[in-house]
C-alpha cells in the first residue's frame, strides 16, 4: 500500500496530533513538520482575555503558519515524504470562534490572499476525542498557558472542528475517534490505525473505528 507523500494531522487541542505526527514520521521515514506555538507570544494573553487579544493572536498565527507552509511549498515534495501536525486551513476554525464579525471580515481578506499558492496535502487525518479525554490530556501535559483553557471554550472548539470537517472536501480525509484507543502505549492500536490510514481509498472520506 502506498504511503501518501504529504500527510497533515488535525484535531482540537490535546487530541494527540503532534504525538501521532512523530510516530508516523518515524514509521514512514518522513520529514517531520511541527507548528511552533511558542512563536506566538500573544497566546498566554489570549487565554486570559480572549475578546481583547483575539485578533492579534489570530493574525500572528496565520502569518506564522503561512511562512512555514510557504517554505514547505518551495521544497521538492517528491524527494521526501512529509508529515505535518496541522493543516493551514485549520486557522479559519479558530478564527470563526475567536473573532467578531468585523475582525472576521478583515481576517478573511488576509487569509484569501495567503491561501492561494500553498500546497495541499495528499491526505488529512482528523483526530476526534471527547471533551473529558481532551481535558485530561491537557492537564497531564501541563503546558502553562493551556491551564487557562476552560471546558466551555474547548467544547466550542470541538464543535467547530466537527462542523468544519463534516463538509470538508479539499483533500482526501480520514476521521479517527481516539477517545477509546491509545496509539502511544498500545502497539496494536497504533498498527491498526496505520493499517486503516493506508487502506483508505483516496478521494473518499473514511471513518476509522478501532475502539476496544
Amino acid at each position: 500500500m502506498d504511503v501518501p507523500r504529504h500527510i497533515a494531522i488535525e484535531g482540537p487541542i490535546g487530541v494527540g496530533k503532534t504525538t501521532l505526527c512523530k510516530l508516523l514520521a518515524e514509521g514512514f521515514h518522513a520529514k517531520l513538520i511541527l507548528e511552533d506555538t511558542n512563536a506566538n507570544p500573544f497566546l498566554p494573553q489570549f487565554y486570559r482575555d480572549r475578546t481583547k487579544h483575539a485578533l492579534k493572536t489570530q493574525i500572528l498565527f496565520l502569518i506564522n503558519r503561512y511562512l512555514q507552509q510557504k517554505e514547505l511549498a518551495q521544497q521538492d515534495l517528491f524527494s521526501q515524504r512529509i508529515v505535518c501536525d496541522y493543516l493551514f486551513s485549520k486557522d479559519r476554525i479558530f478564527a470563526s470562534i475567536n473573532l467578531n464579525q468585523e475582525e472576521m471580515f478583515l481576517y478573511e481578506k488576509i487569509y484569501s490572499l495567503l491561501d492561494m499558492n500553498l500546497p495541499k496535502p495528499e491526505l488529512v487525518i482528523f483526530l476526534q476525542a471527547s471533551l473529558d479525554v481532551l481535558m485530561r490530556h491537557i492537564k497531564r501535559r501541563g503546558i502553562e498557558h493551556e491551564r487557562m483553557i476552560d471546558r466551555d471554550y474547548l467544547g466550542e472548539l470541538i464543535d467547530a472542528y466537527n462542523r468544519y470537517f463534516f463538509s470538508y472536501q479539499e483533500t482526501p480525509l480520514v476521521v479517527v475517534n481516539v477517545s477509546d484507543i491509545d496509539f502511544v502505549k498500545s502497539k496494536a492500536d497504533y498498527e491498526n490505525l496505520v493499517r486503516e490510514i493506508l487502506s483508505a481509498k483516496r478521494g473518499q472520506k473514511h471513518y476509522v473505528s478501532i475502539g476496544r
